[in-house]
């Protein structure tokens, strides 16, 4: 399916994009939130590879791996959700501080 290859290149493009900030950051709230946006964007990677495989090809072992993968992918992308609302709010208090700081 075109729409899943075309959302996987996505995913991966926001994955090197969101490391590539996570290594230019110098800020700890920050690396740590860019870290949950980059989980998020691997665990939808996973799932929606496990998803394509699906549609590729059609016998038991591509079933099991493709569940595997999905598992993994959304679970990941889960706890990157989780990490990312939790992270939010330091960041940007970090951020104000910064600012302030900078007055």
């Amino acid at each position: 399916m075109p729409v899943f290859v075309i959302l996987i290149t996505f995913s991966v493009g926001f994955y090197l994009f969101y490391k590539i900030k996570f290594f230019r950051t110098k800020r700890p709230m920050e690396r740590k939130w860019l870290s949950a946006k980059s989980s998020m964007a691997l665990g939808l990677f996973v799932a929606l590879f496990g998803i394509n495989q699906l549609f590729l090809f059609q016998t038991a072992t591509t079933y099991i791996i493709s569940a595997v993968f999905m598992i993994i992918g959304l679970l990941s992308a889960w706890n990157g959700f989780r990490a990312y609302r939790y992270f939010l709010p330091l960041a940007a208090d970090e951020a104000d501080h910064l600012r302030q700081a900078r007055l």
